[in-house]
């Protein structure tokens, strides 16, 4: 971004739930700091705010805590962003980035993760082993996304029914395919030091799953 641009977005009075929103893109991400991963992590947001059915970031993530750990975790961006003025955060490239990435997410513009739900950062490459999302089955997309260099481990998964049926007269139990799938998480997008995670289609179908949970 421009210094132009960056100034004309933040310079506008910021609202509590722009602020929070920034603080915690800006915390999320990388060192980096990318607009567009912040945009992405933004994005993310607003859409399991709404999937949710919460009408507020601040509502989201004071109930459903486990989602962003950056309020509660002394995360040091979180916390330098929502104690800022905004003279400080105009004076803050990042910051004022963190904030267009904010209102980019409330406005419904630019989707950097690309329909995402959820993200991992270094954490799934240096506990690649032990991750909750590698031990459940991860699927790369596209190499683009691949940011970690890490191994997909998707596995085919059969689930199975019991059903009674009658057979020459008599009723057997006998088990029945409900379907299959090879992964739970597929990616979306990878931007700066973020990885971008959807559902698989297969999981969510054979499972009945919630797109968000």
């Amino acid at each position: 971004m421009t210094e132009v641009s960056r100034s004309a977005s933040a310079s506008s009075a910021l609202s509590s739930e722009e602020r929070l929103l920034a603080a915690i893109a800006y915390g999320e991400s990388s060192t980096r700091d990318l607009y567009e991963e912040m945009a992405a992590l933004a994005s993310v947001m607003v859409r399991q705010m709404k999937a949710r059915g919460y009408s507020t970031i601040d509502a989201f993530t004071s109930k459903d805590k486990n989602f962003s750990f950056v309020r509660a975790d002394g995360n040091a961006r979180y916390a330098k962003l929502m104690k800022a003025t905004e003279k400080d955060i105009e004076k803050s490239p990042p910051m004022s980035d963190a904030v267009k990435a904010a209102r980019n997410a409330f406005s419904g513009g630019v989707d950097f993760s690309n329909g995402a739900y959820f993200w991992d950062g270094a954490d799934i490459k240096s506990n690649y082993k032990h991750h909750a999302k590698v031990k459940s089955g991860i699927h790369i997309t596209d190499p683009v996304h691949n940011i970690y260099g890490i191994s997909e481990s998707g596995k085919t998964k059969i689930l199975y029914k019991t059903v009674k049926k009658k057979v020459g007269g008599q009723v057997k139990t006998v088990r029945e395919e409900v379907g299959r799938y090879s992964w739970v998480y597929e990616s979306t997008a990878g931007v700066g030091g973020t990885i971008f995670w959807r559902y698989g289609r297969d999981w969510v179908t054979v499972t009945r799953a919630k797109e968000y949970r």
